[in-house]
């Protein structure tokens, strides 16, 4: 029986010292953002409010992580020009960065000589992954526990690679 999938509350309350997050889809399709991607697509808003009823869970969730120490790290890998889905995520990153998340955005043009793993991951303290799973159209697909050493120093290392070529959030400039 595969191990349980804990949720993101439970991983980054368990996390020790650190939590990596690498992303590599251009779109997703997850549902819980769908209705607020439909209107920002239409009005070229995006919620902003660390605070609102959309995103307080997780601002609270990184904000109670980063107060005990825990570094939070975020890495995107993107095409350019880039998909109108990461135009959205790149107008609503300001929040996770205003709740303690680092965030960089690498082009993919300058990953293509790195060993990457097949799907976007957190890494917990180095050793706990968590694969995120998702369908062809990008919807959410059951997550994954892993504890094997050799797939968390792929992922360390790859996240490592993407994080020091990767752009700053605020110095990232959409193409």
């Amino acid at each position: 029986m595969p191990p349980k999938v804990p949720s993101f509350a439970e991983l980054l309350d368990g996390a020790r010292t650190s939590a990596v997050h690498l992303e590599m889809r251009d779109s997703y399709g997850v549902a819980t953002e769908a209705s607020d991607f439909a209107r920002w697509k239409q009005t070229g808003e995006a919620d902003t409010d660390p605070d609102s009823p959309y995103w307080a869970r997780w601002t609270d969730l990184i904000r109670r992580t980063v107060a005990r120490g825990v570094t939070v790290r975020r890495a995107r890998i993107v095409s350019e020009p880039v998909s109108d889905y990461i135009r959205y995520e790149h107008a609503g990153t300001s929040v996770n960065v205003s709740a303690g998340e680092q965030v960089r955005w690498l082009p993919r043009r300058q990953a293509s000589d790195i060993a990457l793993p097949g799907n976007d991951f957190w890494l917990i303290d180095s050793h706990l992954i968590r694969w995120n799973h998702f369908t062809g159209a990008g919807a959410s697909a059951p997550g994954e526990i892993s504890e094997d050493p050799a797939a968390a120093r792929l992922c360390a290392d790859a996240f490592e690679a993407v994080w020091t070529r990767a752009v700053p959030h605020d110095e990232y400039k959409i193409i």
